[in-house]
């Protein structure tokens, strides 16, 4: 191969370049399956808009949605240009409160759908909880090595608002008894709790 098409024959520095250049390898490929995950998980709440019942799990995707459009679009930016986006990352707040119900309840073992008829809102809230789950986790692992700080801020960034979303449909989902929460006995629990102690600090 052309020694001057090939970008590996010699070493240069971040600074030596243009910041749309100043992507690694791995980096472009982390980055192209997270906006791939964003995409498919936007694409598919249209999807689920559709059959979703409950005006207030409707609520939450429309704005998870709305905020996910900008995030995508900011994260497209980075991407592209290696420079700050004109529309930075913003915060996501949820509406939710933080009560969680414990304990769990008898019910009917589940097993797959056999058409799209017999989705429910338990369905939908479970498809999206996972969607965003895949996101939160993609984004983590591509910003521990992303070269260009910038996309590696953004994917930062988006990390705690993909989880923030995730943990606003769980608690829709605990709320409505379709995600139960286990606990352990007493004894169990503070077990486990206490099998750690402090680390001493010794000088160096």
């Amino acid at each position: 191969m052309d020694q001057q098409q090939n970008p590996n024959s010699q070493m240069k520095n971040s600074n030596q370049m243009p910041a749309q250049q100043s992507h690694s390898a791995h980096e472009i490929y982390d980055v192209k399956e997270v906006l791939g995950a964003l995409l498919g998980t936007m694409e598919h709440y249209k999807i689920y808009e559709q059959g979703i019942q409950d005006q207030n799990l409707k609520n939450i995707l429309t704005r998870q949605h709305q905020y996910m459009t900008q995030m995508y679009n900011t994260l497209v930016d980075a991407y592209q240009t290696g420079q700050r986006p004109p529309q930075p990352t913003t915060t996501y707040n949820m509406e939710l409160n933080n009560d969680v119900a414990y304990g769990l309840s008898p019910g009917q073992p589940k097993q797959p759908k056999n058409n799209p008829q017999q989705l429910s809102d338990e369905c939908y809230s479970s498809y999206m909880l996972g969607h965003l789950k895949a996101c939160a986790s993609g984004s983590t692992m591509a910003a521990l090595e992303a070269t260009n700080p910038v996309v590696r801020r953004v994917l930062q960034d988006s990390v705690p608002n993909i989880s923030e979303m995730a943990y606003e449909v769980f608690l829709y989902q605990n709320d409505k008894g379709y995600y139960q929460v286990a606990q352990f006995d007493e004894q169990t629990q503070n077990q486990l709790l206490n099998g750690f102690t402090h680390a001493s600090q010794q000088p160096h």
